[in-house]
């Protein structure tokens, strides 16, 4: 950020070190971190959003302990904080600990939703039948999980290196920059892999109906996919949109620098970050898996126990390799 002002010159290291843990309102020829100052309805509005969405997965994580409701709340909660540290910046647009506050958060945030992402397609695999994926289910969550801390590594590493030089008159954040800029693009090319492993599900479940293959309970030949499993699929599909179109703007926006057009104009941050992460966190309030996934077990045991009332005969219950790879 300029270091100036018209009046008195180049401020000191003191000076700018004040500012920084200080609350002080925007003066005139000093820029914010930002570029701007953060606006404080847009702040308080996605805190709200967020927070109501926080308060529907930790209260099914509370009643059902499944770890996609613990990924989500997590996920939310992390945006509440980032988005409470941009309100914070708001009345105090030089404070360093806000903008760190937001700054990390808000990067980290979605690595959690993406993670619950792992966990959705990994049960539906189990549900579906083992020639429904190339990899087994247990694999999306360490192949994919390991992807997402690498990446992290990587953009906290480079985070730090970018805070710690713009503490300083005329420090070079263009270094650290670079090694956050490697670590979103890491884990955009984790993203694409992973989307190509959900586009062949999705071929192997509607197109080639390898569940019919499985003789799971309640998908035997005959049988149709649940609905529920259609729901939770689109539900998937469109977290998994935002989450790689925010990727995308975020690389873009770093690449432009810290005094880039994206980075300095609040707006495209509103709607091509906060809003995109309501979606992708909120669309699991209304398709939920615990009711799509784990309450649908139930409806299909108790249509097997009936098919073997009615003389269906046995389903076999075969367990998959999770180390072994399909293709088709």
């Amino acid at each position: 950020m300029p270091n100036t002002t018209e009046a008195s010159g180049p401020l000191t290291q003191e000076q700018v070190d004040a500012l920084r843990s200080g609350c002080h309102s925007l003066i005139e020829g000093i820029d914010t971190s930002y570029g701007y100052v953060p606006t404080l309805g847009a702040g308080i509005a996605f805190c709200a959003l967020f927070g109501l969405s926080l308060l529907g997965h930790f209260v099914q994580f509370i009643r059902k302990r499944q770890w996609t409701s613990f990924a989500f709340a997590v996920g939310a909660l992390t945006e509440v904080i980032g988005w409470a540290g941009r309100t914070w910046s708001s009345e105090c647009p030089y404070n360093n600990n806000a903008f760190l506050m937001q700054i990390t958060t808000l990067i980290i945030a979605p690595t959690f939703i993406t993670a619950g992402l792992y966990v959705i397609l990994g049960a539906l695999i189990n549900r579906l039948g083992r020639e429904s994926s190339v990899l087994g289910p247990r694999m999306y969550a360490i192949v994919f999980l390991t992807c997402d801390i690498i990446a992290l590594i990587i953009q906290a590493v480079g985070g730090a290196m970018a805070s710690t030089e713009s503490d300083k008159i005329n420090g070079d954040t263009k270094p650290g920059t670079n090694i956050m800029v490697a670590g979103i693009v890491f884990q955009m090319a984790a993203m694409v892999v992973f989307a190509v492993l959900v586009i062949d599900f999705l071929r192997r479940v509607f197109v080639k109906k390898s569940y019919l293959q499985t003789r799971k309970k309640g998908l035997s030949d005959g049988n149709t996919l649940p609905k529920a499993y259609t729901w939770l699929l689109a539900a998937v599909f469109v977290s998994l949109t935002m989450i790689f179109i925010r990727s995308i703007y975020r690389t873009v926006e770093l690449l432009q620098g810290w005094s880039g057009y994206l980075i300095t104009h609040e707006g495209y941050f509103i709607g091509l970050d906060g809003a995109i992460m309501v979606v992708a966190i909120a669309v699991f309030n209304f398709f939920d898996p615990v009711y799509l996934l784990w309450g649908q077990d139930d409806k299909l045991a108790s249509s097997f126990e009936q098919n073997e009332l009615g003389g269906m005969g046995d389903v076999s219950m075969e367990g998959w390799d999770d180390a072994t790879i399909v293709t088709d």
